[in-house]
């Protein structure tokens, strides 16, 4: 008996030797939204509850990471950025993107596309600096408006291990109106569905590729509405972007899988795949928080960003003020960043209402536990509002804003993911809401008071707004109409 227990012991190890042996890992490392934060900041988590703060990310650390998980599987790890990349900073907008191609071709990235704010410089700068990475861009839903070409190929296939690896990328078609309409002026944008089912069809089938990802910056849910779409079918995971959620399991739709890796560089995707016969097999996921303490900046590339940095840093580290409270921006409806920003819009304007968009753009700024405060600088300015535009202020009756109020909270809560829009709430001073996403379209808004007072559906109230670029000039933050 004991002999039996020993060879069945002894069959069941060599059973998964041998089933190890047939199967190929193949490791997908992704990041996404990093918006040009090169260097470790504060970073905002919820844990059990609470808000808490501390250090992450860098991409002098992302690349010691990379290295690190590099080394456990040497020929077969591929490095995916997914869009958002080179716009958020100070160094940033000031150098126009310039600054990135030494620095991304250092990362040694495999793949990279194009996400709702690389328009922003225009269309030339955007291709000048995509096209100097010296790795593999493309986009399946991009194209020059004159003459419909491609901006990029549509797709990238390349074999790992024996194994062939496919990949295909969507941009947000509804850039154009995400954006100031003029960042994307001569680029034509075509809806997913147009060309993805063709596309899947011609990697699985006429390419027989063993692996298939789709490569996407439209946002969360929309990703898993995506993944349940049957035209995705053949396609084994979605790398999503945009809406800097960090997902910590695969979200399982019909056809696919869902990850996304949050944003700023804090963290980094780790997709392993395990490939038999031709087809993935299991796979294991982990979002890996970029922890400076555990992964120190990779000496090399952490001197290059000292150097693009070092024109802007005079003007960059100049002081506008100082906070005694910590300022932040990621939770879905309200903000301390957000509150400073419309409150200063409301001052500065004296009007009614001020609003502002919601971005999820600014690191957590925190006061020093010695003096109990810190400063905001020109470089924290750019981080809070990624554009540099002027404040427009326009005349709206109470009926037009409680619209425009039913529409963004829509776009935020819509129980059909197709409808959703961004992923925040819009931020307003002067005013004050209830609402209740549970109801239907129409009735969600429960209260509005305006400067202490309930909303008059047949006041006209002054409203302030920032200016978009390209823009109609009656157009207050996506609420049409205004009387300028």
């Amino acid at each position: 008996m004991f002999k039996k227990t020993l060879l069945a012991l002894f069959a069941g190890m060599v059973g998964l030797q041998v089933q190890a042996k047939d199967k190929t890992k193949i490791t997908i490392l992704q990041t996404a939204d990093i918006h040009a934060y090169l260097n470790t900041h504060n970073e905002l988590f919820v844990e059990n509850g609470e808000l808490q703060f501390r250090e992450a990310g860098g991409i002098a650390n992302i690349k010691t990471l990379v290295n690190k998980i590099k080394k456990e599987n040497p020929e077969g790890t591929l490095l995916v950025d997914g869009g958002d990349l080179i716009q958020g900073s100070g160094e940033s907008v000031l150098s126009e993107g310039a600054i990135f191609p030494p620095l991304i071709e250092d990362m040694q990235y495999d793949l990279l596309i194009p996400g709702n704010w690389e328009v922003i410089y225009g269309k030339k700068v955007m291709m000048d600096v995509m096209q100097n990475y010296n790795s593999n861009v493309i986009v399946s839903n991009m194209f020059h408006e004159e003459g419909n070409q491609p901006l990029f190929p549509p797709y990238w296939v390349t074999e790992k291990k024996g194994v062939k690896i496919g990949f295909i990328a969507y941009n947000d078609p509804e850039v154009p109106v995400r954006q100031n309409p003029m960042f994307s002026e001569g680029i034509a944008f075509t809806q997913v569905e147009e060309n993805l089912k063709d596309l899947v069809h011609e990697l699985k089938v006429e390419q027989e590729v063993d692996l298939l990802f789709l490569v996407a910056h439209i946002g969360i849910s929309k990703q898993i509405m995506l993944a349940n779409n049957p035209a995705i079918k053949g396609v084994d995971f979605v790398l999503g972007n945009d809406t800097h959620e960090r997902v910590r399991q695969p979200i399982k739709g019909k056809y696919a899988m869902v990850v996304e890796p949050g944003s700023f560089g804090s963290f980094l995707g780790r997709l392993d795949i395990y490939v038999k016969n031709g087809k993935m097999d299991s796979y294991e996921y982990e979002l890996i928080e970029v922890d400076p303490n555990k992964y120190p900046a990779d000496p090399v590339l952490q001197a290059k960003v000292d150097s693009v940095r070092a024109p802007y840093e005079e003007k960059l580290s100049e002081v506008l003020g100082y906070t005694t409270a910590p300022l932040y921006r990621y939770l879905v409806v309200e903000n301390a960043m957000d509150n400073m920003i419309t409150d200063a819009l409301l001052e500065k304007s004296g009007a009614d209402i001020a609003i502002s968009n919601g971005f999820r753009f600014g690191v957590p700024i925190l006061p020093d536990p010695e003096t109990g405060k810190a400063a905001i600088t020109v470089e924290d300015l750019w981080r809070m509002l990624p554009v540099d535009e002027n404040m427009k202020i326009g005349e709206v009756t109470g009926e037009q804003i409680k619209n425009w109020l039913e529409k963004e909270i829509n776009n935020a809560f819509s129980p059909v993911p197709s409808e959703r829009f961004g992923g925040w709430l819009i931020r307003f001073a002067g005013m004050t809401m209830k609402f209740d996403t549970s109801r239907p379209y129409g009735e969600r808004v429960l209260e509005v008071k305006v400067k202490g007072e309930d909303l008059d559906l047949n006041k006209t109230y002054r409203m302030a707004s920032c200016n978009r670029t390209g823009e109609a000039i009656h157009v207050l933050c996506r609420m049409p109409h205004a009387k300028m």
